[in-house]
């Protein structure tokens, strides 16, 4: 696509990604405009940076390209209320998480082309590496193809945010969702949160200092982690002694055992069919009495009181610990900010295009 007909972009949302999204296809010579609620707080931090922010039923009507980067559970009314009346005909309608679409909750118009496009990087990465001329890769789907650009229009916009510059790997939207909600589930969020708390029970529950505790099965994590991130599990096998390598051989199948697996496999099938998010719609509608008695066990769990006080010790972390919230938790993710994939879901029903 030439400068002289690049789709003219409205980002609805301007949170960790939406605001990464905004700056790096500025940046790449789009014209993006912002759309949100009048008065909200992102739209202080919007205008600093330059933007022009009207609206979301403002920002879509004349936009080309129609970015949603808001959470999962308020993008059907988004969709419903705003983007659908005021989009105008034949536009691209994209997303960075496929859940709305492929699970029906959005039936987007049929005049419209739809995509997806998940840099899978949390947003200061996308930014932060766009920013010294390299890039975070992306993925890509096309749910809709109306005018016979969809693709080009993914592309393009995946190129905008820098991704071309690393690897952009075509996928579907069936495929994003459902790995990404596993991944979550299953490993990033819930496998990895559950082990690690199983393992500080069962050596304070042996008579272990909890100190001691958190140290071996939480803190050092980051370590293994971030080789995992470097090079796989190769990697880690280099850099840790043979005494670790031999306990991960023999001992890491005894804890994720054939048994596990087939858990796994429950949850997966769970996510395929769509009960896990029937559960999720219906928790959200019904005010969230479940979700915050769990994320309240956690928060409660033994584990954070020692962590807090050791970490008030790590000065090498103070500088750049933020508090986090626990009224609107967020991901790493899918696109976890967390995890690069793991996707945000706010604790309260927000006010529509707010909560990127």
């Amino acid at each position: 696509m030439t400068a002289s007909n690049q789709p003219k972009i409205a980002i609805v949302g301007y949170g960790s990604q939406g605001r990464a999204h905004a700056l790096n296809l500025r940046d790449s010579g789009f014209d993006v405009t912002i759309g949100l609620r009048s008065g909200g707080p992102t739209e202080v931090k919007a205008l600093a940076d330059g933007f022009t922010v009207k609206t979301p039923a403002e920002a879509v009507a004349q936009a080309d390209l129609v970015a949603v980067l808001t959470p999962d559970m308020v993008q059907k009314k988004l969709y419903n209320d705003v983007l659908a009346p005021n989009m105008k005909a034949g536009a691209c309608l994209l997303f960075a998480h496929g859940l709305n679409v492929h699970f029906g909750m959005i039936a987007p118009r049929e005049d419209l082309d739809v995509v997806l496009v998940a840099p899978k990087g949390p947003g200061a990465l996308v930014r932060r590496e766009y920013e010294i001329g390299r890039g975070v890769p992306c993925i890509f789907a096309v749910h809709q193809d109306r005018s016979g650009r969809a693709e080009e229009f993914a592309k393009t916009y995946a190129a905008g945010l820098g991704g071309a510059r690393a690897n952009l790997i075509k996928t579907t939207f069936k495929e994003e969702t459902e790995t990404d909600l596993f991944g979550e589930q299953a490993v990033l969020c819930g496998g990895a949160s559950a082990l690690v708390q199983a393992g500080f029970e069962t050596l304070v529950e042996a008579g272990y200092q909890p100190e001691i505790a958190y140290y071996e099965v939480l803190h050092e994590l980051k370590l293994i982690v971030d080789l995992f991130y470097e090079g796989g599990i190769t990697r880690m096998l280099e850099f840790v002694s043979e005494t670790a390598q031999y306990g991960d051989f023999v001992s890491g199948p005894r804890v994720i055992n054939a048994e596990t697996k087939a858990r796994m496999k429950d949850i997966l099938s769970e996510i395929q069919d769509g009960t896990f998010v029937q559960r999720w719609v219906a928790e959200y509608d019904a005010g969230l009495p479940n979700y915050r008695k769990y994320q309240q066990a956690d928060l409660d769990h033994p584990i954070e009181k020692v962590g807090r006080e050791l970490r008030a010790k790590m000065q090498w972390l103070q500088q750049s610990a933020q508090p986090a919230s626990t009224a609107q938790p967020a991901a790493a993710a899918s696109g976890t900010d967390a995890a690069a994939g793991a996707t945000a879901h706010p604790a309260n029903p927000q006010p529509i295009a707010e909560t990127a």
